[in-house]
């Protein structure tokens, strides 16, 4: 069959696929289209549309973030700050100084106000308190990375048993001692959001201290993250990224040929669920985790090495979802920035698995309220895990019911507030049902270790012989330190484009100067 990707193209220099048009595979082909030695490249992209995880919709007036939100660690070691910088997207507060230089060491500030889900307001020194206590527990994770062996097997764990000996110690009476407990239990949820597990049970405590914070305070792009990747689209040859190709296997390690290439032999053929064959001399694969660990079996032809399927199946992937909520007025004070619902009952020392229909909505760590548009004013919660996944099954209407009840029991001291007005509209997204992600980012899970995200990142063939690097690996879960981020998704793009210049770098005679 003719390779749709062939026509018109003249022969000479490899054939180089990039599966997957995120950043990381974008950063990929901007890298590589940049250079003489590469002028067929395609991108495949299974969606009618680029960026991937990072994804800026025009609602409610305004722009929102259904991915990627923040620009982490923005600062001079960050590429994608860099990048953005370079683009004009930030404004002046983010690029100063001043912003570069805040360490925050990767954690979330306090909440502007925090509601009890009887209906009262949580004392703002109280949850400081145990913010304080938590965050120092978070830090003493770290410090196991080079240890010889850890106590327990997880961060979880760690936590609840340090956790345990605090509260030994605690000499209020049995109502506080709850309400802290509480508290301490809405910031697991929100580091479950943060590490995009399900219960910090799953996260390994060995390797944690291994992923890097960067310097800066974290910021948005006021007119959308997309504009990021829009910017990265724009510099690529016209038609280097073909969209609506999902890829159904890749065949390796052999000696294909295609009729549009007569005489020429290929070691890898890329099958596309159309039917479509494409000819590459070399693969970068940049498809997120959760789609591999779906398609592992399928995928790869012939399968992947043992010891890479089995880094596959063992690194994490969860999910995290945004669920947006319009209101005609807001409720919340003008300065306000994040909204904490602690959900009283429960507790972190507490294995209570109520059913999730009954209780999915205890998950959700609270609102961040964002920037205003015009005279819409937006909350956007934050939610992780299998309650998170469930969310997704329930439709538009359910979700708003349930978090209009939600809101009106907590906003009022003691008996509710039956006359807050319902959200307008709600949006979310839907990681996990999302048929080529199937979940939001990785985390090194128990039983896997940093190696694991450096063997998925490991080349094929892996022993080096016959044809040199035909399948590459990059997405952020191949980033060992800064695996979940878009930097690290971003860098791990540049870092497999800079492995094909090397192999070809010598084989290049310099480009003629233009007349």
């Amino acid at each position: 069959m003719e390779s749709t990707g062939s026509v018109g193209e003249a022969p000479g220099g490899p054939r180089v696929l990039v599966v997957g048009g995120g950043i990381a595979g974008l950063g990929a082909a901007q890298r590589l289209c940049g250079h003489s030695a590469f002028p067929h490249l395609r991108v495949l992209e299974a969606t009618a549309r680029a960026g991937g995880r990072i994804r800026s919709e025009r609602s409610f007036g305004g722009v929102v973030e259904v991915g990627a939100h923040w620009i982490h660690g923005p600062s001079r070691g960050n590429p994608i700050f860099q990048l953005a910088a370079e683009y004009g997207l930030l404004g002046e507060k983010e690029l100063s100084e001043e912003n570069q230089l805040v360490e925050t060491g990767g954690h979330v500030g306090l909440p502007s106000v925090s509601y009890a889900s009887s209906g009262a307001r949580v004392s703002l020194q109280l949850v400081a308190e145990m913010a304080t206590l938590f965050y120092g527990l978070i830090d003493q994770t770290r410090e196991f990375l080079h240890a010889a062996e850890t106590p327990v097997p997880s961060v979880g764990e760690y936590l609840k048993k340090e956790i345990g000996q605090h509260v030994a110690g605690w000499t209020e009476d049995e109502e506080t001692r709850k309400l802290k407990l509480a508290i301490l239990n809405s910031f697991f949820n929100l580091e479950c959001c943060v590490s995009g597990t399900h219960s910090m049970d799953l996260v390994a405590l060995a390797p944690f201290g291994e992923y890097t914070v960067l310097p800066g305070l974290d910021c948005t792009f006021s007119k959308g993250y997309q504009g990021l990747t829009n910017c990265m689209m724009a510099s690529l040859p016209e038609n280097t990224v073909v969209f609506e190709k999902p890829v159904k296997t890749i065949h390796w390690n052999g000696s294909f040929q295609e009729a549009a290439f007569p005489g020429e032999t290929f070691p890898v053929s890329v099958e596309c669920e159309d039917g479509d064959r494409f000819p590459a001399h070399h693969v970068i694969v940049t498809v997120p985790l959760g789609f591999l660990k779906e398609h592992l079996d399928t995928f790869f032809d012939p399968p992947l090495p043992a010891e890479k399927a089995e880094a596959i199946r063992k690194i994490g992937f969860g999910t995290n979802n945004k669920i947006f909520l319009e209101f005609e007025e807001p409720f919340w004070e003008p300065d306000c920035q994040l909204i904490q619902l602690v959900w009283e009952d429960t507790s972190p020392l507490e294995d209570a698995a109520p059913a999730l229909q009954d209780a999915w909505f205890q998950k959700l760590i609270g609102f961040v309220v964002l920037p205003a548009f015009a005279s819409v004013h937006v909350l956007c919660g934050f939610i992780a895990g299998l309650e998170s996944e469930f969310m997704e099954t329930l439709s538009d209407e359910e979700v708003l019911l349930c978090l209009t009840q939600v809101l009106r029991r907590v906003t009022v001291s003691g008996s509710g507030n039956p006359r807050l007005p319902a959200p307008k509209s709600v949006l979310r997204s839907r990681w996990h049902s999302a048929p080529y992600t199937r979940g939001s980012y990785s985390y090194v899970a128990v039983g896997s270790t940093g190696g694991d995200l450096d063997l998925m990142a490991q080349p094929l063939p892996a022993d080096g012989a016959g044809a040199q690097l035909q399948i590459l690996f990059a997405g952020e879960a191949t980033h060992r330190t800064f695996y979940s981020t878009t930097h690290g998704a971003l860098l791990s793009g540049w870092r497999e484009a800079d492995r094909l210049l090397s192999l070809w770098a010598a084989q290049v005679q310099q480009p003629r100067p233009r007349l």
